[in-house]
């Protein structure tokens, strides 16, 4: 909110929206216990008995992935015909578990009829997670691509006594919030309202040459 305030400016009373949260795929209800309960647990937040039930829980979790990343459907005739009599398409090459999921018609019910079922007694909970992780990977690993440049941008740290007048060749409406509000780090730069992605190279490269 503080860093939105700052950045962008605000001309009525500041709202906390969900849409105005960064990468909002990564910050999902279902795996906030993934997210905060190994820091909760590190600041004594987190009871033992919790923190049992919570490794248990991405011991499934772990487990479950792994055999729908390794367990296959093969292109058989009894494989095709099952797959028809469930009202889906026939597959030319063999598939695993998870890459059979990533069909938006088909949810883990549907996967465990060909793959068979696991040996765990999986929580719903659990099964719901893994039908988003697998569904939305390549977002979701898009989203945590994102992550990272944002820490790398983090980390590069801007003179307090930047001189922006010698950044001729960036856009002047830049150039004016920049002064306006002197960012810290790239990070913070980049998040600036009306500073584009090219805005941010040039100052990039005119940092790396200090």
């Amino acid at each position: 909110m503080i860093d939105d305030l700052v950045t962008k400016g605000t001309l009525e009373p500041y709202r906390l929206l969900t849409s105005r949260a960064e990468y909002r795929l990564i910050l999902r209800h279902d795996n906030a216990d993934m997210r905060l309960t190994e820091i909760g647990h590190e600041v004594g937040l987190v009871s033992d008995k919790q923190w049992a039930t919570y490794t248990a829980k991405m011991e499934q979790f772990n487990r479950e992935m792994k055999r729908l990343n390794t367990e296959k459907l093969k292109p058989l005739p009894e494989v095709q015909e099952k797959l028809g009599m469930l009202g889906f398409g026939p597959i030319k090459d063999a598939l695993t578990g998870a890459e059979f999921l990533k069909r938006p018609e088909v949810h883990y019910g549907e996967v465990v009829k060909f793959i068979g079922e696991s040996t765990d007694s999986i929580d719903r909970t659990v099964i719901e997670l893994i039908e988003t992780e697998i569904t939305y990977e390549g977002y979701i690993k898009k989203a945590m691509d994102q992550v990272e440049k944002m820490h790398r941008l983090e980390a590069k740290r801007i003179p307090k006594n930047m001189d922006w007048d010698k950044l001729d060749s960036i856009a002047t409406e830049a150039r004016q919030k920049f002064k306006k509000i002197n960012p810290e780090t790239l990070g913070q730069a980049s998040r600036i309202s009306g500073v584009n992605p090219a805005d941010i190279s040039i100052l990039m490269v005119y940092l790396e040459g200090k």
